[in-house]
């Protein structure tokens, strides 16, 4: 626990008290050899009967006067010079060396059962054979934390009689349910990670009174599955919102080797993350991995939700209702027919064709009617005729986004190629655990369609994520957009609500700009961890103090007045307590109040050190942290 600020160190406690046991040990000498006087001793005079004197009642009496004396400067002088609490902090000290003593002794050798490196619990279970083979294995350094964590995963979900875990060991040694790619750690580590609790470390809590309360500074400040699932938004210029991503990244790409987490990572080509051998695939222009237009789904109107997510979610102004929900139902009323007649749901080209209209349309309807009971679907393809012609629909701004994305660049993207290992990824790997991908977008040379894409990836994965039916409940899914700006939309929103502790996301924002002024607010209050970075604009620092609230906090104001003595004795002691005090003598006048004040303010998010950042975070069981000011690492 953090030391108290307003406590009197110790080293000046002690001479405060040696000066005022000096002192009064002087004044007694000084009253009792006379040089002061007598005047002290006219109680013995007029108390004591004058037939005492010379008697042993006398001396009694006297000697008792001196005690009573020196009781009276002992009080006087021990509480100018702390004494009491010098006693209590010298008890505290005793008390602290004797419980250290006492814990000091250890056995040479501790009980098997509670070394973790000898397996206690496999060997508890009666495979000792695989727990000298576990322990072995790490004796000699062929077994990693990741191994470790691996391992001790399987173990935790293995039943007895536990064969398939022993022939595994057995067999494979820390090579044992191993991940799919074969990998056992990751090519390269830049941060710290504890992989026993799952967390990575992002910097250290400045040891600074005035920004961080007691109990948190030069503490570490680390993330884990418990605060990555209330979501991270991350605020600030690319330097230092990298510091705080790259760690987040590596951590998931690590913990996905123990088969703990899926992770999909969204960058711009260039500016990745972390090196490609990280991740199992990677969806970029041109590589052998396309990916799936609608996550493997056949459900007409949660494909054609995701799709008008991607296309029209940022048009919220544009379109009716402000938000894409309108866009997803003009879109389910096209790609249910064709689903019906073809059995697959469209391409990018063939979606495209449907939203111009014309032969294709007037085909897929010949197709309907050629057909027994699809009256449905007829019935749909007249209603989207209806709205199509109708002023302010949504199926020309489709039209229009679709054609983004049908280009000779993307040909092959959204496109699986007969003949060729190239092949489509669907999000729904993320069913699986362990999956880790990356998608690249062209963002410097196609900027519209990668924040489609973006937005597509984005909503793809809200749904897959919390579509968990047949995943793995202790798989925790995570999704890191790079740049997130374009994603932000009312649905989007929405659906960072619907993800359970489970899954969580981590969008970075350069700035709020690019997102609509009444999402603004909401966005940084769906978080429950919030990072702001060195360079943030003041609008936008603003708008995070004003998420971060208000606390109560007591303040002291304290009037110092100088006391001017006027009898020779009172400038006696004053003169005595400036030499044990070192101070003037001074009447205090203190003031306490209780005043609300904002935990942290835009001035100061403006104006963070280099390299710093302010970070608070909750965890899915609720805890919460203040803001914090945060030395990332390096």
């Amino acid at each position: 626990m953090a030391e108290d600020p307003t406590r009197t160190p110790t080293r000046q406690l002690l001479f405060g008290a040696v000066a005022s046991f000096l002192v009064g040990w002087t004044l007694w000498q000084l009253l009792y050899a006379g040089f002061l006087g007598t005047y002290w001793l006219w109680p013995i005079f007029v108390l004591i009967p004058d037939a005492w004197k010379g008697t042993y009642a006398f001396v009694v009496s006297v000697y008792a006067y001196y005690a009573l004396v020196i009781g009276g400067l002992s009080f006087f002088f021990g509480r100018l010079g702390h004494w009491p609490e010098v006693v209590r902090r010298a008890r505290a000290r005793v008390r602290s060396l004797n419980e250290s003593a006492g814990a000091g002794p250890r056995p040479a050798t501790p009980p098997p059962d509670a070394d973790p490196a000898r397996w206690p619990a496999v060997r508890a279970a009666g495979a000792a054979v695989v727990a000298d083979r576990l322990t072995d294995e790490l004796h000699a350094g062929r077994l990693s934390d990741v191994d470790h964590a691996r391992i001790s995963r399987a173990w935790s979900a293995s039943r007895q009689p536990y064969t398939d875990f022993i022939n595994d060991v057995t067999a494979r040694g820390g090579a044992a349910f191993a991940h799919g790619s074969g990998a056992r750690d990751l090519p390269a580590r830049r941060a710290h990670h504890d992989l026993v609790v799952g967390q990575v470390r992002i910097g250290t809590a400045v040891d600074d009174g005035d920004r961080n309360p007691a109990e948190y500074r030069g503490a570490g400040i680390a993330m884990n599955p418990d605060v990555l699932g209330t979501s991270v938004l991350v605020m600030g210029p690319r330097d230092g919102a990298v510091r705080v991503i790259e760690p987040v990244v590596e951590a998931a790409c690590l913990q996905a080797l123990t088969g703990s987490t899926a992770v999909v990572a969204v960058t711009s080509a260039g500016s990745r993350l972390a090196a490609d051998e990280c991740f199992d695939a990677v969806v970029r222009i041109g590589s052998p991995v396309g990916l799936d237009l609608w996550a493997g789904t056949e459900e007409i109107d949660v494909a054609a939700a995701m799709l008008a997510e991607a296309l029209v979610g940022d048009l919220v102004d544009a379109l009716p209702g402000g938000d894409s929900r309108r866009a997803a139902t003009a879109l389910a009323q096209l790609i249910g027919p064709w689903q019906a007649v073809h059995g697959v749901l469209p391409s990018v080209p063939e979606l495209r064709d449907l939203l111009d209209g014309g032969a294709v349309l007037t085909e897929l309807r010949r197709a309907l009617e050629s057909k027994e009971g699809m009256g449905a679907h007829l019935r749909e393809l007249d209603a989207h005729e209806r709205q199509a012609r109708a002023a302010g629909g949504a199926a020309a701004l489709l039209a229009e986004r679709i054609a983004l994305l049908d280009r000779p660049v993307f040909a092959d993207f959204f496109a699986a190629q007969e003949g060729s290992n190239r092949r489509l990824l669907s999000l729904r790997a993320l069913r699986q655990p362990g999956a880790r991908i990356r998608v690249d977008l062209p963002e410097r040379a196609h900027a519209d369609a990668s924040r489609i894409l973006a937005r597509l990836v984005m909503a793809q994965f809200v749904e897959c994520a919390t579509d968990r039916q047949h995943q793995d409940q202790d798989v925790f899914t995570l999704l890191v957009l790079d740049e997130a700006a374009q994603t932000v939309t009312p649905q989007a929103l929405r659906g960072l609500q619907r993800l359970a502790g489970r899954a969580g996301v981590v969008l970075a924002l350069r700035a709020l700009d690019d997102v609509p002024e009444r999402l603004r607010s909401p966005l940084v209050g769906a978080f429950g961890c919030r990072v702001v970075c060195t360079g943030v604009a003041p609008w936008d620092a603003a708008l995070f103090a004003e998420a971060w609230g208000t606390a109560w906090v007591e303040t002291r104001s304290v009037t110092d007045r100088q006391l001017v003595a006027d009898e020779p004795f009172t400038k006696v002691m004053h003169g005595l307590r400036r030499l044990v005090t070192g101070r003037a003598v001074t009447a205090q006048s203190v003031t306490v109040r209780r005043e609300e004040r904002q935990r942290v303010s835009a001035s100061e998010l403006t104006h963070l050190p280099p390299r710093h950042a302010v970070i608070s975070m909750t965890t899915v069981h609720g805890e919460r942290t203040p803001p914090i000011l945060t030395k990332l690492e390096d």
